[in-house]
């Protein structure tokens, strides 16, 4: 029936256990001839969510059987020259025979999901397949084999999509992890990996994941989102993005702080725009998330250590060399640790208008954490000499937020202008000012400048970038 993609010697699917009963119909109708006895009054009743739960026990069931015969009888080498149309269709195939020797009927609906989940398992990453083309989802979060959240619109919610067991869930890790050339087991029970769209992927495995493994996928957004996306969503204002051109443009340093998902990438895309297409930039991650738009881009990634703990290529290798290539600018996706060093000393020598991204809950803690990462770093040097370096590199700390009703915000733009005495001074130019709650738990607020005008308003002017003294006013609340 199916000879193209089946193995040539392939046997025929496993016959029925003998003492298993045929299944009519997967909603376990009751068989002809037996007389159920009515329950005494008190006891459980079945209620239809216990129905549903054993139906897709009874699925999961199936399609585990189902995926074992796929394995023994497709040919795995042919199949990588396969369309998905004639994979579907041998799928098809081979299951209807199966579901006939076991006599198992199952509704068209049925048959149809069972093929789609049996193709994800086969081509892709099994039951997470279906929240990985689901444009709404951004983050995918598994607790488990039996739990599995996602993030939509800043909040999180609980799906009904499992995993059959922990070995189920572990052949979907392995099948990620090897595919880029990593491991993880016992003796390495955590990794992170890219997959192939460019999502991030984490995961912790047993012993050290108590419950079950733990997954996180960060998906990566095919089409990337631009200044005028972010101001029409309202993440900043237009006067906010005439002011970031400016300062992109003119080449000033630029870090982009915030807590996790908080949109410092998406930001650090954003502000990438501006670049000059002439420009030679380097790019330096750990996951390649950086979707740069211009023509001369180098992209960097670092490389954790093979299991004999050698070939580590860490952020800091990658950086000493980007220096070493005719950089314009360098960008690093994100700086937490000794690298922060090379990056402060790239924009101290002539690489104006590098970009970084850095964990921090507001501009002076930003600061904070830089000195912090130098002094983790091992070097020995006074802190006014480690302030000092860091004011003349840093030129402007642009402040990202998640705010509590999963909306995300500029929240702050601050210019670094100099030292007094020992302590680095700043200025805030744009703040997110809130105002108060929605009876729904929606923040209310608006944007405005703190008429405070920029220091570097004469280098946008010799730049080209006039900007009008009114973009910063500030705006009283309505």
């Amino acid at each position: 029936m199916f000879s193209k993609y089946k193995k040539p010697s392939a046997g025929t699917p496993p016959a029925p256990a003998k003492d298993a009963a045929p299944v009519a119909d997967i909603a376990a109708a009751q068989p002809s001839g037996v007389t159920r006895k009515s329950a005494p009054q008190g006891s459980a009743q079945v209620t239809p969510m216990d129905k549903e739960r054993k139906r897709k026990e009874r699925m999961g069931e199936i399609k585990l059987d189902l995926h074992r015969v796929l394995l023994d009888n497709l040919n795995l080498s042919a199949l990588e020259h396969a369309t998905e149309q004639d994979l579907r269709q041998e799928i098809s195939a081979i299951s209807s025979e199966f579901l006939e020797e076991r006599s198992i009927v199952l509704n068209r609906e049925d048959r149809q999901n069972l093929t789609s989940e049996l193709y994800d398992e086969v081509t892709g990453l099994g039951p997470l397949e279906t929240l990985l083309k689901d444009e709404t989802v951004n983050d995918i979060l598994v607790n488990g084999p039996q739990q599995i959240f996602v993030e939509r619109s800043g909040k999180l919610e609980l799906t009904d999509i499992t995993f059959k067991d922990e070995r189920h869930l572990l052949r979907i890790i392995d099948k990620i992890v090897s595919a880029v050339g990593r491991r993880v087991d016992e003796s390495n029970p955590y990794v992170d990996a890219r997959l192939k769209d460019g999502s991030r992927f984490n995961a912790m495995v047993p012993p050290v994941a108590v419950d079950g493994s733990l997954v996180s996928i960060r998906k990566f957004k095919k089409d990337k989102l631009g200044i005028d996306d972010l101001v029409q969503f309202g993440a900043f204002t237009e006067e906010m993005a005439a002011y970031l051109q400016a300062a992109v443009a003119t080449r000033l340093n630029v870090i982009v702080s915030g807590g996790t998902g908080s949109g410092k990438t998406t930001t650090l895309n954003a502000l990438s725009s501006f670049i000059d297409n002439a420009e030679r930039i380097l790019t330096i991650e750990d996951t390649a998330e950086l979707q740069l738009q211009q023509t001369h881009v180098g992209r960097m990634e670092s490389r954790p250590p093979n299991v004999e703990g050698k070939g580590e290529v860490s952020p800091r290798d990658c950086l000493k060399n980007a220096l070493r290539m005719r950089p314009d600018r360098i960008i690093v996706g994100e700086t937490r640790g000794e690298e922060v060093i090379d990056m402060l000393q790239a924009m101290n020598t002539g690489h104006d208008g590098s970009m970084t991204t850095i964990h921090a809950n507001s501009a002076r803690d930003g600061v904070s954490r830089l000195e912090n990462m130098i002094a983790m770093a091992g070097i020995e040097m006074p802190l006014k000499a480690v302030r000092s370096q860091i004011s003349s590199a840093v030129n402007l700390i642009v402040q990202a937020s998640r705010l509590q009703d999963g909306s995300r915000r500029m929240t702050s733009i601050t210019e670094i202008t100099g030292m007094e005495g020992e302590v680095i001074s700043m200025q805030e130019i744009f703040r997110y000012q809130r105002v108060g709650l929605t009876p729904d738990n929606k923040i209310i607020g608006h944007f405005t400048a703190t008429g405070v005008r920029s220091a570097y308003a004469e280098r946008f002017r010799m730049w080209g970038y006039d900007l009008p003294p009114s973009i910063y006013e500030p705006i009283a609340a309505e």
